[in-house]
């Protein structure tokens, strides 16, 4: 947690924010910091700056008080992902990966390769996404949260969805068959899909195609769901 990010929800009186359990649990176990120490915190959806700490008291936990934003959250990256859902574990990652990286934009979709059971994880409830999605953003201190749908019908999205997210952008396909060596730096703002770990059978590779996709791959290695998103996502747009 290299920022702690507060809600505006947590709002207590005269610009005080309530800490949650698991912040209060990282600001004493991790930071150790002491009453009036400054630490660096964000508001979600917000800036990022300085606030100071005021440890917990009368069995309440600690809050943040004194706070002064004057920095912009990081630049989001000019990308709209879509991915098949992966397996509940390693959902989690990649979500966190995901987000500390500066996509802004998600839809998560089906795929003939996902299991239908998939769909049923309780990783697919709204906390529990928000929550690994606000993990990246404190690894990454950043501050603005990423909207997210889920997509449970492959073919709607790709015919009426996909053609008004693809304009004035580049839309790629990550399938390592029949395709051309992903590009790097850009520079164009893209649409980036990313397979199950079996990968897009052959009625969505032409689903695809057909709406202006063009499919591109990392070389002869096949990774996994958690390593591609950060490769790809930083050849795309280099840090």
């Amino acid at each position: 947690m290299n920022l702690i990010l507060l809600d505006p929800k947590n709002t207590l009186d005269s610009g005080q924010y309530a800490l949650n359990t698991r912040q209060q649990t990282h600001i004493s176990k991790v930071i150790k910091a002491e009453q009036g120490d400054v630490l660096r915190v964000g508001i979600l959806n917000g800036k990022i700056g300085e606030g100071v700490y005021e440890p917990p008291k009368d069995d309440r936990l600690g809050y943040i008080h004194s706070v002064y934003l004057s920095i912009p959250a990081p630049q989001p990256l000019p990308m709209i992902l879509v991915m098949a859902l992966p397996r509940p574990n390693m959902l989690k990652r990649t979500l966190q990966n995901i987000s500390a990286m500066g996509v802004k934009e998600l839809y998560l979709i089906h795929s003939a390769k996902v299991e239908k059971s998939y769909w049923q994880s309780p990783v697919l409830q709204t906390e529990s996404i928000q929550q690994c999605l606000l993990e990246g953003l404190e690894q990454a201190k950043d501050t603005i949260m990423p909207t997210w749908s889920l997509i449970p019908r492959f073919r709607p999205f790709v015919e009426d969805q996909l053609p008004a997210l693809l304009m004035d952008r580049v839309g790629l396909l990550a399938h390592p068959y029949l395709a051309k060596r992903c590009p790097i730096d850009i520079q164009k703002p893209c649409v980036l899909a990313l397979g199950p770990e079996g990968g897009w059978n052959e009625f969505e590779v032409d689903k695809w195609h057909e709406a202006g996709m063009e499919s591109v791959h990392l070389g002869d290695r096949i990774l996994k769901v958690e390593t591609v998103v950060p490769v790809l996502l930083s050849r795309l747009y280099p840090i």
